[in-house]
């Protein structure tokens, strides 16, 4: 995986939260729905471009779609992740969607 690739799917802001919520462990589209407050077409065509450029693979569950991140990830995008996760500790976006995410999952179950 190029890092031009790499970089052209975390230059979004809503890309980068998908990418660090996944980081937590697979998601069906309605959680990350829920946790980013905007339409589920929009977290749909977030998650087909990345899932286009290898950056998330998916797997349907009865009438759910199941996004992770890949499960051998190159090398580059493992160092990338890492470095999101390191980051996003002091950044309060992110530390708000983990709290949704957990308040989220509590509530609805995960599937």
């Amino acid at each position: 995986m190029s890092l031009v690739r790499i970089y052209e799917c975390l230059c979004d802001g809503t890309r980068l939260r998908i990418i660090q919520l996944l980081t937590r462990g697979p998601l069906c589209v309605c959680h990350l729905q829920s946790v980013l407050g905007i339409p589920q077409a929009r977290v749909s065509q977030h998650l087909s471009y990345l899932r286009e450029r290898g950056m998330v693979e998916n797997r349907r569950e009865g009438t759910w779609m199941i996004y992770s991140l890949p499960e051998k990830p190159a090398a580059e995008l493992s160092r990338h992740l890492a470095c999101l996760q390191d980051c996003s500790v002091s950044d309060k976006r992110f530390r708000k969607d983990l709290e949704k995410l957990d308040a989220v999952r509590a509530c609805c179950g995960k599937p």
